[in-house]
């Protein structure tokens, strides 16, 4: 039977400010908190409706007390909460990925989720991105975060020393179809609405577009995931051709 005060707190780490006071994020789903288990992340407790997990500590509750914990409108069988990591120092060498004031949760998840497809291991995010432990994010990752490591910094002060090419996103760039791209650097991908900021902007080395095949007027720009999608293939086919 779950406590009082299990609730509270478990309910309490939907805010930021609870999970960076607890040092603790929950990760909600079967297969999401399996792949979470597998990976470097330290388990505090795991409640689940069945018996669906060996491991230590596993508390079964009810539907109803799952319902009571959950962040989801559906809740999916089980919630683990998990001590936030202390990932160290990023590199500054291989492909990284840099986001500049994304705040949508679920842009985050999917774009953590193409990282981890195209073997990105580090991504760079300005402090006013949404936050990678948002129940939000965690969803949409579906277990990715795993294998990726998150860090939140100046974006500015980074990239002004970086030593390879800075890739900035832009509707009016050079078409990435016809580009050379380097399997070096980092691609930066700005806000939803406001695209990168000027401070990044003027960092930017290179500037690149995905062209549209047919100006009807009609679609204006391209979600950032979506986006973001597009780009990386593009980094990893010319890096294949390479």
């Amino acid at each position: 039977m779950l406590t009082k005060a299990e609730i509270k707190l478990i309910n309490q780490l939907k805010l930021k400010k609870t999970r960076e006071k607890h040092q603790l994020f929950i990760v909600e789903g079967d297969k999401s908190i399996q792949e979470f288990l597998d990976g470097p992340f330290q388990l505090v407790s795991l409640y689940s409706v069945e018996n669906t997990f060996f491991s230590k500590g596993l508390k079964k509750i009810t539907p109803q007390e799952l319902k009571k914990i959950s962040h989801l409108t559906t809740p999916q069988n089980s919630l683990a909460v998990f001590k936030l990591p202390h990932w160290g120092i990023p590199k500054k060498s291989g492909f990284l990925l840099g986001l500049d004031g994304i705040q949508d949760p679920g842009n985050l998840g999917t774009l953590i989720r193409l990282a981890d497809w195209f073997g990105i291991t580090h991504i760079i995010c300005s402090k006013n991105t949404v936050d990678v432990f948002n129940p939000k994010v965690i969803q949409a990752s579906m277990g990715s975060l795993n294998r990726i490591q998150i860090h939140y910094l100046d974006l500015e002060s980074f990239l002004n020393d970086f030593p390879a090419p800075i890739f900035g996103a832009f509707m009016d760039g050079e078409n990435v179809y016809q580009k050379n791209l380097s399997p070096e650097g980092i691609l930066i991908l700005g806000n939803e609405g406001n695209g990168i900021s000027t401070e990044i902007k003027n960092l930017c080395t290179q500037k690149i577009s995905i062209p549209q095949v047919e100006k009807t007027g009609k679609t204006e720009s391209l979600n950032v995931a979506v986006a973001g999608s597009i780009l990386i293939s593009q980094f990893y086919a010319k890096s294949l051709r390479n």
